[in-house]
């Protein structure tokens, strides 16, 4: 096992070289990569996710890579594995998720319900859990999961207090939530969601305030009275 850690950290390490990502993607890694992912250490696995994650900067890769199984695999380390093997999943998952087939994959696989349990403050998570659920919030499947696993309350009360990012994230999550179902918007309002998201209006970062025409338009018929300043689809992840 300690050979086996060895070599994929030494693909980790080759990896993070541009001009080596596809040479190894090529080389047919993506499989063995994944296999120890399943199988191997914690440290092992750890490393795996990293350099998956690494090979994904590679548009051609997401596809390849969540058509080979790694998204099962990596929501399994989101929901079971070490602190780092958890931040190491959900980069990489993030990373896999900017590709749209990629989202339903990620929200079959049960990663919304896991991303949810890393709201927890405790987890030292939030922000990498709520930029996560922004990319699979413009998918139907994930805002059905999103509210099915009561992420609706959380939401809320990180665009009350969370960190500026978690905010921006968070209230384009609750906007895609609005947009597309009025059963959504009903809750997402009853969880008194309207005085933290005029504040985030009041208070929102440069990024957050570059507001595209068609959004505050769509802002404008939901909540007649403020315009939410965050991007749709354009999560960011720390």
């Amino acid at each position: 096992m300690i050979t086996q850690e060895h070599a994929v950290t030494a693909l980790l390490n080759l990896s993070i070289n541009e001009d080596n990502k596809a040479m190894i993607a090529e080389a047919g890694a993506i499989d063995p990569l994944i296999h120890v992912l399943k199988t191997g250490s914690d440290g092992a696995k750890e490393n795996s996710a990293a350099a998956l994650f690494s090979l994904s900067v590679l548009d051609e890769y997401k596809a390849k890579i969540g058509r080979s199984g790694a998204v099962k695999a990596l929501v399994d380390l989101l929901a079971s594995g070490t602190l780092r093997g958890k931040k190491d999943a959900a980069t990489a998952l993030f990373n896999l998720s900017i590709f749209h087939e990629n989202k339903a994959r990620l929200v079959q696989a049960g990663a919304v319900k896991h991303l949810i349990d890393l709201m927890d403050p405790d987890t030292g998570m939030v922000d990498k859990a709520v930029a996560l659920l922004a990319n699979l919030s413009t998918i139907a499947e994930g805002r059905v999961a999103i509210a099915r696993e009561g992420g609706i309350p959380l939401l809320v009360e990180i665009v009350e207090s969370g960190s500026q990012r978690g905010k921006e994230n968070a209230a384009s999550i609750l906007l895609q939530l609005c947009l597309h179902s009025p059963k959504f918007c009903t809750l997402v309002l009853q969880e008194g969601a309207v005085p933290p998201l005029v504040a985030l209006s009041q208070s929102g970062t440069p990024r957050a305030k570059e507001k595209e025409p068609d959004q505050q338009r769509r802002m404008s018929k939901l909540f007649p009275f403020f315009l939410l300043p965050v991007e749709l689809g354009k999560a960011v992840f720390m």
